[in-house]
């Protein structure tokens, strides 16, 4: 076998087309299942593309969370990227026994129990921002009208944030979450981290029935900074997803009209969608990092001691290896084992959550207007939100609603 062209893309990794990535991690993928990359800030890292090598590295215990520890071994340093150390230990960045115990005190919410009794505050807060729709424009932008404020609604009143606060928290965490971050990014980390200490305060003299009393009732149990890191994450985790997976499933069914259809025909397929549309375009497009504690095996490459890596779930999602016909958008698809929410310990502990409100929301959507198309031309659709490798969505996304 002759010696094989390293692909360009491989050396900037992040800066890839946002709006159609999957052309480059289908060639990516032929040619390998695990790469050496340079991502773009400079930073070396090997990216898993394959969906038997990314299954095994998000549940191999040698792969850490845990940056700061991994790195204090490597002698390497990493630039804290935004919101900054004030908001860096959550259950994302850390391994067991603190993952095991930051995700206890969260685990209650998101019981499968706990969230079916949430079905009827979903299905009111779908219904008031569609009766908003109808009553607004014949085009309307479904990402501000819909697809973000839903979940943020949602999380708020989980987490208890007030009513009044929310128009703010969530536009800087838009902010936040914009790409390329500026110093209005600077303001909202700030503004953020104000916010949520106030917030932890507030709580504590003044309990209700919400997620925030619950982790500072947990007392002793976790620190100021696990408690806002906690916070922090739950909202990122518990909305930005969701705007994507809302959106992007949207614009696959407008796409592919006869699976709209069949979906308005019978609503009972809004898992189906759901599923179908995290596995097609998944709305975590590569996970949240990992570092080596040793040398690590993953099909036939070595990946040494203290090196980064990213498991591209969007690319193993779409592996003609584990899925037939993996580039079609097929909502009757008999192969399931996506894995758009993860594997191992760190799976999604809000996947029942995203998992109902994605079903109401897009069988009540599409229900309501079964005769919504793109007002734009698909071309003109932009994944520009999030920071390009682990949260992708749209910025916008523009429907006729076409009556109700």
């Amino acid at each position: 076998m002759g010696m094989s062209l390293r692909h360009p893309a491989l050396d900037s990794w992040g800066d890839h087309d946002r709006d159609d990535p999957f052309p480059l991690l289908a060639q990516i993928r032929a040619a390998g299942p695990v790469h050496q990359v340079r991502l773009a800030d400079g930073h070396p890292a090997w990216l898993v593309v394959g969906y038997d090598e990314a299954r095994a590295a998000l549940n191999d215990p040698r792969l850490s969370k845990d940056m700061h520890a991994a790195l204090a071994r490597s002698g390497e340093v990493v630039a804290e990227g935004l919101p900054g150390p004030a908001l860096a230990r959550h259950m994302l960045a850390v391994d067991p026994p603190d993952h095991t115990r930051l995700r206890r005190l969260a685990m209650p919410a998101f019981t499968r129990r706990r969230v079916d009794g949430l079905e009827g505050r979903v299905r009111a807060i779908v219904d008031g921002l569609l009766d908003d729709l109808a009553a607004a424009h014949e085009v309307v932008d479904l990402v501000a009208g819909f697809a973000f404020p839903l979940p943020f609604t949602v999380i708020s009143e989980l987490l208890g944030v007030p009513e009044p606060d929310r128009a703010d928290l969530g536009r800087w965490f838009r902010t936040l979450l914009a790409p390329n971050p500026g110093p209005d990014a600077v303001a909202a980390a700030e503004a953020i981290v104000g916010y949520l200490g106030a917030l932890l305060n507030r709580k504590r003299a003044e309990p209700g029935e919400d997620l925030v009393t619950d982790l500072v009732a947990g007392g002793a149990a976790l620190t100021r900074q696990e408690a806002m890191s906690t916070i922090f994450q739950l909202v990122v985790a518990g909305h930005d997803t969701t705007t994507s997976l809302i959106g992007n499933a949207t614009v696959a069914l407008l796409r592919h009209p006869e699976q709209r259809d069949a979906l308005v025909a019978d609503p009972g397929l809004a898992p189906r969608v759901v599923e179908e549309a995290m596995r097609f375009d998944a709305p975590v497009p590569h996970s949240t990092f990992r570092y080596t504690t040793e040398a690590v095996r993953l099909g036939d490459v070595e990946i040494p001691a203290y090196a980064q890596v990213i498991v591209s779930l969007a690319a193993a999602n779409r592996d003609p290896a584990r899925f037939r016909d993996p580039d079609l958008f097929d909502i009757h698809r008999a192969d399931g084992g996506h894995i758009a929410l993860g594997y191992g310990v760190h799976h999604c502990l809000g996947a029942p959550l995203a998992r109902l409100e994605g079903r109401i929301a897009l069988g009540a959507l599409h229900t309501r207007f079964p005769a919504m198309r793109l007002a734009v031309d698909p071309a003109e659709l932009h994944w520009g939100h999030g920071d390009g490798l682990v949260l992708r969505g749209l910025t916008e996304l523009p429907v006729v609603l076409g009556g109700s």
